[in-house]
């Protein structure tokens, strides 16, 4: 799935950092708790919006 571009609870932005996240984590191998303090997501609503994301589309288009 693609993430949302605001936070379902507050409405706070969220997609423009979500492709640094996933690199962080991938490259570097840092918590994701640690990448969301160095890109300033503080309310663990947003947080919850990048945590919970399941890219999903790949396993999708093998199907189609």
């Amino acid at each position: 799935m693609i993430i949302p571009v605001r936070c379902f609870s507050c409405g706070q932005v969220v997609a423009h950092n979500y492709e640094e996240f996933l690199k962080e984590i991938k490259d570097k191998k840092l918590k994701p708790t640690d990448v969301l303090d160095n890109l300033g997501v503080k309310k663990y609503c947003c947080r919850r919006m990048y945590i919970s994301n399941v890219e999903v589309i790949d396993e999708i288009m093998k199907y189609n």
